[in-house]
């Protein structure tokens, strides 16, 4: 009896009260024999039904509302032990009607230590059975003390777990279904936008098409950018706070809004303005709606990238108009502890007495490195074997964000495709900027738009997409305690391939797709 047909009769026999095939077809799992692990638990999730356990990542539990609309699928919890020190934890679901044929693994944020579990329940609404891992460890994603003395788990996050991981959803598919996926796809931003760089990168044969959107690569050169932009307040003595930089946010907005012909709050041409704070400073007898002299110094240092002692840069800085995310990073008496976690924790090996204002930012970027670039980062000429095997990359990234400056996104990708040959270039790999973009979602821009569904149809089609469609949400999300802001006129854009930009016709609704066309900016 093929598993095809006990998935097919699950849900009557669940209604009549049975032991249903389907049930035991899941349960059946929990003596599945893994490679490097084991399964610890499998059972049948009714539709709707899931409640997510507490977690300990940067994303604890959330209500069980969000998964109302999640239909039931095996869920299947697997231990994986690749090193003597590895403690991997990872999810497999499985559709139990309608899966897709298809597979999707998704990713983390930060420095993990959780399941992404709200992010799995999208595929399996859309049929595809899925997979996560919290890489190892368990915590709230803030800090690295979890590898300190543990260096294997320190490769398990790096690279090892995801793939480990996808190894076995792979079997698991493969058991329950009776075959394995026709595709496999990765799908996920920030830590996941690396993870799934990596994956090309060391397990070229893992994933046939790949998402990567706000990829937080290379990893140590985007800690010592961290650590730099939380220093610059205290380099300077400048006060830094949500009224500071919503201040320079609007300046910045108001002088290069209509860049792209268009005035609609979004600055949709970032490489090509020229805004300066220095325009804000305060004249003689001005306290209010300025910038102090220090204020000034902060933000020029912040947008213009990380500097030697000499003034050379040695890491690009944020673009005009990331400015509201960056209060995560300026807010602090210290830079952002998962920057200041990696360097003290693991660079220097616990050195409590660590002072992170010490150090020449040349020596950061060369320790940084030192300790974990080969387990950390990506270089952009490693993703030759996944596009020998054809695999398809979909690069992203929103330019106003904060937390990763989409300039690390653009030079991997300029890398990238100076390594690639024009004829694997030109149909496997594709990178998309979105004007007005937070981190992963959100933003003054339209920011929604659906990475899995381009994936599926550029491996599945071998057409490389031409354009994606992107839309605004109307509500915005406010500050706790905060009255809710009011709701936002609908927007839809394309995005276009990079280096082609979104071009407003002229004519047509400046918030409808349909008119605009990707071209060549003009200069």
């Amino acid at each position: 009896m093929t598993a095809r047909f006990l998935i097919s009769t699950a849900l009557a026999g669940a209604a009549m009260g049975m032991a249903t095939p389907a049930l035991a077809a899941c349960e059946d799992l929990a003596g599945f024999a893994l490679e490097n692990g084991s399964v610890t638990a499998a059972e049948v999730v009714p539709a709707g039904a899931f409640e997510q356990p507490g977690a300990g990542g940067i994303n604890p539990g959330i209500g069980a509302g969000a998964y109302g609309d999640v239909p039931a699928f095996c869920r299947v919890q697997v231990h994986l032990t690749p090193s003597d020190d590895s403690d991997i934890r990872s999810e497999v679901w499985l559709p139990l009607d309608g899966w897709n044929g298809k597979y999707v693994g998704i990713g983390n944020g930060i420095w993990a230590g959780s399941i992404s579990y709200s992010q799995m329940a999208e595929p399996i609404r859309r049929g595809y059975a899925t997979a996560s891992t919290d890489t190892g460890h368990t915590g709230n994603g803030l800090t690295a003390e979890w590898a300190v003395g543990h260096p294997e788990r320190l490769v398990d996050f790096g690279h090892r777990a995801v793939h480990v991981t996808t190894v076995a959803a792979k079997a698991l598919v493969r058991e329950f279904y009776g075959r394995g996926p026709d595709l496999s796809l990765w799908n996920s931003c920030s830590t996941g936008g690396r993870q799934g760089l990596m994956a090309a990168h060391r397990y070229p044969d893992d994933f046939d098409a790949i998402s990567a959107m706000a990829p937080a690569n290379p990893m140590t050169d985007l800690m010592v950018q961290s650590m730099w932009a939380g220093w610059q307040p205290q380099r300077w003595g400048a006060a830094m706070s949500p009224q500071v930089l919503g201040l320079v946010h609007s300046a910045a907005v108001a002088q290069c809004d209509a860049l792209d012909g268009v005035e609609d709050g979004v600055i949709g041409r970032p490489q090509q303005c020229t805004f300066d704070p220095e325009r804000l400073m305060c004249r003689a007898g001005q306290s209010e709606g300025c910038l102090s002299t220090p204020q000034v110094r902060a933000v020029q240092s912040i947008y213009r990238g990380t500097r030697g002692a000499d003034g050379t840069q040695l890491l690009p800085g944020w673009p005009i108009g990331s400015e509201m995310q960056l209060l995560a990073l300026v807010m602090g008496q210290e830079p952002f502890p998962v920057a200041t976690s990696y360097f003290r924790d693991l660079v220097y090996g616990g050195n409590e007495s660590f002072d992170w204002r010490a150090t020449p930012y040349r020596q950061y970027l060369a320790d940084g490195r030192a300790y974990g670039e080969d387990i950390l980062n990506v270089p952009s000429d490693g993703l030759g074997a996944f596009f020998a095997r054809g695999g398809k990359l979909l690069l992203s990234h929103g330019w106003n964000d904060g937390l990763i400056p989409a300039t690390n996104t653009l030079a991997f990708y300029r890398g990238l495709y100076s390594a690639t040959p024009a004829s694997q270039r030109d149909s496997q790999l594709r990178l998309f900027m979105a004007p007005g973009m937070d981190h992963c979602a959100g933003g003054e821009g339209p920011s929604s738009f659906d990475t899995l569904g381009v994936i599926d149809d550029w491996a599945t089609t071998g057409v490389a997409p031409t354009r994606i469609l992107a839309t605004r949400p109307t509500e915005v999300g406010g500050f706790p305690g905060q009255p809710p802001a009011p709701p936002r006129e609908p927007m839809r854009r394309p995005l276009c391939p990079y280096p082609l930009v979104e071009t407003w016709d002229g004519v047509g609704d400046p918030m409808a797709a349909d008119s605009f066309t990707c071209a060549m900016p003009e200069t």
